[in-house]
């Protein structure tokens, strides 16, 4: 949709002459849906700030138009169980990026992925840890045994729907020793990291197994994203035949 087109439906929405309750994304969505002109590449916003995920987007040639980190509370329900939690978290993150671009005329039609990521032993749900001995006791109690990493991923389409995905990975640890526990801890690697620890680092010398996605324990799952992605009509694959004229060109 031209900027044109899109100035003019934010002037209209932005009047105050009475009560509103469209947003300027609801007033596109209805115009690309009316409207038979190629809206032009679609734009992506992603509900988070972290550099893990960002490496792992562009990863597969993804590139966000923004960075919409949504501050909420994180904290599990009364009796919330791990699946649940991920998949509340990642809608919740979601929604709030959407609302914060409702209005913006250059991502109001944007899509917006979010996703969120626990480890759990059991129905026992670790976040991440914000101090050392949180991050002792993690890793003592991951030590020797197979735990579970879920991530519920959200995408939310221009027009608002929603897609969602819970992906399940299970990693089992060997035994780890006080030494190597105490020696992790000072690398202060399990910084911000669910569980305590990153696969991708140090601590990948702790795995003796895993099934299912790797790149979901490193904070996303590449293969449902993209798949989910492509669905919906995102151009992924766009981004990959530019990326070979580029090196064509070299």
């Amino acid at each position: 949709m031209s900027s044109s087109i899109k100035t003019s439906l934010f002037t209209a929405i932005s009047r105050t002459d009475g009560p509103r309750r469209d947003t300027l994304r609801r007033e596109l969505a209805r115009a690309n849906a009316a409207s038979k002109l190629d809206a032009g590449r679609p734009k992506l916003v992603l509900a988070s700030g972290s550099p893990r995920r960002m490496t792992l987007l562009a990863q597969v040639g993804i590139t966000p138009d923004a960075l919409r980190p949504a501050s909420i509370d994180e904290t599990p329900k009364k009796g919330e169980m791990p699946r649940g939690l991920v998949l509340r978290l990642a809608r919740h993150k979601a929604e709030t990026a959407r609302d914060q671009i409702a209005n913006d005329t250059d991502i109001a039609d944007a899509y917006i992925l979010a996703a969120d990521t626990v480890v759990a032993v059991g129905r026992r749900i670790l976040m991440k840890p914000q101090f050392m001995e949180e991050a002792v006791a993690s890793l003592q109690l991951l030590s020797g045994r197979t735990h579970r990493v879920l991530t519920g991923v959200c995408l939310l389409t221009p027009d608002d729907r929603v897609r969602t995905k819970i992906v399940d990975t299970r990693v089992r640890f060997k035994h780890i020793s006080r030494a190597e526990i105490e020696a992790y801890i000072a690398s202060r690697e399990w910084r911000g990291k669910a569980g305590g620890y990153a696969i991708q680092g140090l601590a990948g010398s702790f795995v003796q197994k895993i099934i299912g996605s790797y790149t979901n324990v490193v904070g996303l799952p590449l293969t449902e994203i993209v798949g989910m992605l492509t669905s919906e009509g995102f151009p992924i694959h766009y981004a990959w035949l530019k990326a070979a004229e580029g090196r064509d060109e070299m």
